[in-house]
Order: C-alpha cells, then sequence, then structure tokens
C-alpha cells in the first residue's frame, strides 16, 4: 500500500510541475521534495510516471521549472556526496534524484538551445559552502560529474568501510584515499572485497547516469573531420576528478573478473539472481565512452616504465590529456596484462560454451562491447598487443571472433559486428607473430556451420573467410579487401594452409567476374536514396543482445556513416629489414614496395588481354606462336622454381639410384630435411600493411559504440523515442 501510495504522490508531483504557468522558486522546498524525498520508485517507475510528452511540455513552456528541477537535483547529489548518505533517507534521496536525471537529461542534449544549459554557472550550485553570489560555483556538469564520482566511493553506500566507524563529517569524506576502495581485484590492486548486492545496485544505477551524461554525443550530427571531444567525458577524465585512477580500476577489474559461469552449477543463473552482470554491463559501457580518444589527431600515448601503489604512475604523463587513455596506456605488468586478457577470452569465449545439459550454462550479451574494450587495449597499448601475439593466448581471442563473425555474416542489422570483428583481426595481422600463431592445431570444436576439418587454426580462418565471402551478404563487400589483406599481410606462415585450401581458393577465383555479371553485381549495389533508408545500406550496429523485457523495443538500428574508409586508408605499408624490425614505408615511395609484384593496373592489363585473345580464338582469327609463348614465359617469376630443379633434380636422381628407391615415402623425407640456404634468390622484402589510425574510423567506432549502447539499454529505455543525431533508428 505504501509504494503504491508514493507512486501516486510522485505522479501528482509531476502534474503539477507540468501544469504551473508560473515559475516555482528555488526556495520552496516542500514543492521540489516531492520528486525526491518522500518516494521509493524504481527507475522504472520514473520512467513510467514521467512521460516524454510532458518533460518537452515543461521545457517549451516552463522553461525555468525544468531548469530549477535539475539545479535541485543535482544540488541533493552534491550534499550527499558530502555528507557521505549516512541514513537512509539520504541514499533513497540520492538514487531518486540519479533516476530523475537520467529521465529528464536526453530532452535536454536533444534541444541545441538547452544543451549549454549543464555548462553555465548557477548561484549556489557549487560544492558544499559554495557562494551564494556564484563567484566560486562551478558550473553544473561539474558539479553533478563529481558528486558522482564521489557517491561511487562512499563508504556503506556504493562501497564497504574498512574503517570500524562511519565517516561523520565532510573533512573525513575528503581524506579518504579512494585507492583503497577500488571495486575488485585485478590490475594494481590484490583486495578482493566483499560481494554486496546492494551497493552493485547502487553503483549500477549511478553508472548509468553518468553514461547518461556522455550521451550528449548522441545528439549531435556525426562529423569525422572535426576532431571535437566530449566536454562531458573530457571533465571527468581530468585532473579535476580525484578518483579517476581509482575508478579506472574499479571498472576494468570489475569487468576483467567477472565469470558468469560462477561454481559451475548447472542452471544457476535460473535459481539466483547475479546482481554483477548488470554492472559488469554498465562498467563496459562507461569505460569504452570514456576511451573514446581519436588517437590520429593527438600524440600517442607513451608507456611509462616506472611503478607505484598501483600499476601506473600516479604523475602527470605525457600524451592525452584523458587521463583513463593515459592509465591505460601505461599499464605494464605482465600479471596484470594476463588477467585483463584471460578475463576477456573468458567473456568472448561464453556464448561458445556447450554442456550436454541444454541451456544450462548462463549465456552473456556484451560481446560486443568487449570487442570494442580489445581494440582500445590494442590501440592504445601497444606492449599489451605485443604480449597478446606473444603466445597462444591469442587463439582465444581469435576463435570467439571467427564464431561471431560466421554468426553474423548473413544478418543485415549486425554489419556492425561484422566491422569491428575484421578491423581487430586486421590489427593483430600487422604484427609478424600473428601468422606463427595460427600454425597452433584446431581441436577445440565450437558450434559453427563450417566444413569438419583437421587443421590449424590458420585452416580455421580461411574457411571462415570462405564463408563470408561466397554466403555472406552484399554488404559485407567493402570488408573483403579487408580479408584477403589479413590472409596475405607477411603472414609466410599461411601458405600451407593456402595449399590445404586450395579448393577454397579455387572456388573464390572461378566467383564470377565476367563484365556482364560484374555490372549486374554493382546495379544491385546501386538503389536510389529512397530505398537506402529503408534496406540499410548503411553502416549497421548489431540489435543482438538488447532485452526485449522493455516496452521500448527500438527495432532496427541503423548509423548515418560516411563510407568505411578503403583499405588504403586504414592501413600503412611496413617493410620488414633484415635484422627483423619493421620500417614504414612513404606513401611515395611506392616503386619500391612494387618491386618482384605487379602493380594494380598490370593485372588488369592482362586480364584485358587475355580477354582479347580469347575472344580472337574463338572467332578462329588467331593462332598461338612460338614467339607469343616467349614473351609471357619471360615474364613469368620462374627463377625459385627453376633454381630449387637445378639443386635438387640431381640429388634425388642420385639418392635414387644409390639406394635403389621406388617409394616416394624417403625421397620426400629427404626434402622436408633438407636446406635450400645461399642457393635460393633473394627474395622481395616482405610488405606487411598494419592497421593505421585515422579520424574516419574514429568516428565510425563512436557511432558503433553509441548505437550498441543504445539497443543495450532498453531496460530502462533511456534514450528510446529521442532525436537522436548520431545514427538512424528504424523501428519494425
Amino acid at each position: 500500500m505504501g509504494s503504491a501510495d508514493s507512486k501516486l504522490n510522485f505522479r501528482k508531483a509531476v502534474i503539477q510541475l507540468t501544469t504551473k504557468t508560473q515559475p516555482v522558486e528555488a526556495t520552496d522546498d516542500a514543492f521540489w521534495d516531492q520528486f525526491w524525498a518522500d518516494t521509493a520508485t524504481s527507475v522504472q517507475d520514473v520512467f513510467a510516471l514521467v512521460p516524454a510528452a510532458e518533460i518537452r511540455a515543461v521545457r517549451e513552456e516552463s522553461p525555468s521549472n525544468l531548469a530549477t528541477l535539475c539545479y535541485k537535483a543535482v544540488e541533493k547529489l552534491v550534499q550527499g556526496a558530502e555528507s557521505g548518505c549516512h541514513s537512509e533517507k539520504e541514499k533513497q534521496i540520492v538514487l531518486n534524484c540519479s533516476r530523475l536525471l537520467t529521465r529528464v537529461l536526453p530532452y535536454i542534449f536533444e534541444d541545441p538551445d538547452w544543451r549549454g544549459f549543464f555548462w553555465s554557472t548557477v548561484p549556489g550550485a557549487g560544492r558544499a559552502g559554495g557562494d551564494d553570489d556564484g563567484e566560486n560555483a562551478r558550473p553544473l556538469a561539474e558539479s553533478l560529474l563529481l558528486a558522482i564520482a564521489d557517491l561511487l566511493f562512499c563508504p556503506d553506500f556504493t562501497v564497504q568501510s574498512h574503517r570500524r566507524s562511519t565517516v561523520d563529517s565532510a573533512e573525513d569524506v575528503h581524506s579518504l584515499d579512494s585507492c583503497e576502495y577500488i571495486w575488485e581485484a585485478g590490475v594494481g590492486f590484490a583486495h578482493s572485497p566483499q560481494p554486496n548486492y546492494i551497493h552493485d545496485l547502487n553503483r549500477m544505477e549511478l553508472l548509468k547516469l553518468l553514461l547518461t551524461c556522455f550521451s550528449e554525443a548522441m545528439y549531435l550530427p556525426p562529423a569525422p573531420d572535426s576532431g571535437s571531444t566530449n566536454p562531458w567525458v573530457q571533465f571527468f577524465c581530468s585532473t579535476e576528478n580525484r578518483h579517476a585512477l581509482p575508478l579506472f580500476t574499479s571498472l576494468l577489474n570489475t569487468v576483467c573478473a567477472y565469470d558468469p559461469v560462477g561454481y559451475g552449477i548447472p542452471y544457476n543463473h535460473l535459481l539466483f539472481s547475479d546482481y554483477r552482470e548488470p554492472l559488469v554491463e554498465e562498467a563496459a559501457q562507461v569505460l569504452i565512452v570514456t576511451l573514446d580518444h581519436d588517437s590520429a589527431t593527438s600524440a600517442s600515448p607513451t608507456v611509462d616504465g616506472t611503478t607505484t601503489g598501483t600499476a601506473m604512475d600516479d604523475a602527470d604523463p605525457p600524451g592525452p590529456e584523458n587521463l583513463f587513455v593515459n592509465y591505460l596506456s601505461r599499464i605494464h605488468r605482465e600479471e596484470d596484462f594476463q588477467f585483463i586478457l584471460k578475463g576477456i577470452a573468458r567473456l568472448l569465449s561464453n556464448p561458445l560454451l556447450q554442456t550436454y545439459l541444454p541451456n544450462s550454462t548462463k549465456k552473456i550479451q556484451f560481446h560486443q562491447e568487449l570487442l570494442v574494450l580489445f581494440w582500445k587495449l590494442c590501440d592504445f597499448n601497444k606492449k599489451f598487443l605485443f604480449f597478446v601475439l606473444k603466445s597462444s593466448d591469442v587463439l582465444d581471442i581469435l576463435v570467439p571472433i571467427l564464431y561471431f563473425l560466421n554468426d553474423a555474416r548473413a544478418d543485415h542489422s549486425r554489419v556492425g559486428l561484422m566491422h569491428i570483428g575484421v578491423f581487430i583481426l586486421l590489427l593483430l595481422s600487422g604484427e609478424r607473430n600473428f601468422g606463427v600463431r595460427l600454425n597452433k592445431p584446431y581441436s577445440v570444436r565450437v558450434p559453427m556451420d563450417i566444413p569438419v576439418f583437421t587443421g590449424t587454426h590458420a585452416d580455421l580462418l580461411i574457411v571462415v573467410f570462405h564463408k563470408i565471402i561466397t554466403s555472406g551478404h552484399q554488404r559485407l563487400q567493402p570488408l573483403f579487401d579487408c580479408l584477403l589483406t589479413i590472409v596475405v599481410n607477411g603472414n609466410s606462415n599461411l601458405v600451407y594452409a593456402i595449399i590445404r585450401k586450395r579448393s577454397v581458393f579455387h572456388q573464390l577465383a572461378n566467383l564470377p567476374a565476367d563484365p556482364p555479371a560484374i555490372h549486374k553485381a554493382l546495379q544491385r549495389r546501386r538503389r536510389p536514396p529512397e530505398s537506402l533508408s529503408r534496406t540499410g545500406s548503411q553502416e549497421g550496429a548489431s540489435m543482438e543482445g538488447s532485452r526485449p523485457a522493455a516496452p521500448a523495443e527500438p527495432g532496427t538500428l541503423k548509423t548515418s556513416l560516411v563510407a568505411t574508409p578503403g583499405i588504403d586508408k586504414l592501413t600503412e605499408k611496413s617493410q620488414v629489414s633484415e635484422d627483423g624490425t619493421l620500417q614504414s614505408l612513404e606513401p611515395m615511395s611506392q616503386q619500391s614496395s612494387a618491386e618482384g609484384s605487379p602493380t594494380a593496373e598490370e593485372p588488369e592489363q592482362a586480364w584485358r588481354e587475355q580477354r582479347r585473345l580469347s575472344s580472337a580464338s574463338a572467332s578462329g582469327q588467331w593462332n598461338p606462336t612460338s614467339e607469343w609463348v616467349l614473351s609471357w614465359k619471360s615474364k613469368l617469376p620462374l627463377q625459385t622454381i627453376m633454381r630449387l630443379l637445378q639443386v635438387l633434380v640431381p640429388q634425388v636422381e642420385k639418392i635414387c639410384i644409390d639406394k635403389g628407391l621406388t617409394d616416394e615415402s624417403e625421397i620426400l623425407r629427404f626434402l622436408q630435411h633438407g636446406t635450400l640456404v645461399g642457393l635460393l634468390p633473394v627474395p622481395h622484402p616482405i610488405l606487411i600493411r598494419k592497421y593505421q589510425a585515422n579520424s574516419g574510423t574514429a568516428m565510425w567506432f563512436r557511432t558503433y559504440m553509441w548505437g550498441v549502447i543504445y539497443l543495450r539499454n532498453v531496460d530502462p529505455p533511456v534514450w528510446y523515442d529521442t532525436d537522436v543525431k548520431l545514427f538512424e533508428i528504424q523501428r519494425v
């Protein structure tokens, strides 16, 4: 009964706010306290009791009341952070204000005239004790972000206090070392706090509000060349936030330490509520948003070899001003790398787990966020990338990615997932160790609809790529260059896999390539703009993983992106020198990189000549001559083969005569253990295409990331039915 009365009173307060035509004074606490002091509504109740139409009506007809509502809610959060939230009433006020701001903020962002409101200085809106005249007051956005950061490390509200008595003064609150209250053991922190589901729920509410604050980026149109930064993220990840280091560590450790299987009891997810998974999802989303930094427009983060009590040095390092990016780039201990890699691999492999009991293992749905996080780790921390490729652990990442690529190849709504998976493989293939690791035999079977084979992980890679090219939908064609680049990217170890799978490449080589077929394919791709908006030919983010338990099922998301950059824009050429190091080639020095291999125009000319000669032969007007044979035979790269035969044929003949061999097994054994070092001509330098950061792909990742977050947050539907500009929504 009490809960029903609470909802009724809250609804009455909302109606009063929407019907009042005169501004309500900020000092009228009796009116404003109706929204948070005397209610115990859940976040779902707030979204149901505060309709979108009424928020927009207040914004248009009573803007001062909406401004006062936001200001008063932020003020309550600041007071709660200062006091420490000792009483249950204070905790409830903080949660109610968080839920109300989560509901209102998207409608502030969608109106260009309101976006600057939170960055204005409101008298009395600073920290506790701020001057009413506004001289020392902070912008409302800064006060809100700092209050959220303080509340995320508030003893007995979101963290377990290590002290016998509760902190009872503002001075004690600010004297706390929040590095002692990191949420989970892992990177730079060895203590694992006792699980507390109330703390997890409170953290999740605050992280959802924080993510909503960052979501202003969704209401700005995509602008790949602007290089603009998100002011909310920029301030939160700056030195102004004294909790930046423990919060970054808490988010990273919470994600990487999560084990959805737990103790492995069958159907445990049906018997017990898992309060940790929603927190892990929110932590992963907040983490990837705070790491949204365009490395192409700034200096690359440097890796610092020093260490302090945590894994990262606490001094201000050179590089980006975003402290989260700096902390990520400075992780260097192998035990920390192992913890991160094992955690991400465990979560990515979770959907692949098979048991004898159907549906007995819990399946997570936030693998897209994990892929973006893994990309950020490899892109910002090169030591982590080298660690991943140093051992066969990289295969624990490779196999799930290939599983997701194969599973999504025919789904138009999961093009974004295909892109992020291929981009990660392109990044890994730029390192020489990638091909070496692919030589490991593939023995663990995962549920994929591919032919059964015996071979290595290189075979698995080629089989999956073949399925994508031959049975994927047409929107994947821009990725084909990337797929082929991954295969031939200096990975000489793939040669044997290519030989084993020669039938696959034979089929690819025999795909329709005549002009009528090409013209027909192009005609299918060239559709008028009206049909583009209906068929989803723009870049799409996956709808997969969105929970259907909300009344606001968004439907299919399509992102309005510029075209995916070509392979020449995505990569830069690197040459392997004699000492094994990589040397970047200048864009103008194309002649040296093309030696030993035909240029892009030569295959086309040869193809045209072949077509002309074939048609002439069919009409009986031309006959082959010895001069014609010599004209193309002299151009064949037969030097290596001829030298091989020149050296080996006499040796094989001698063995056969001396031993009277008639069986080829011993001859094959001789060839396998022989060497041609010093006999073969010097090959042309190995060329590797390495991923090159650029503003186009940075914009693509930003759009894809926010598209995934939009679809994943449907309970409650934070951004549903708002005027999102970053991508296009199609509801079905």
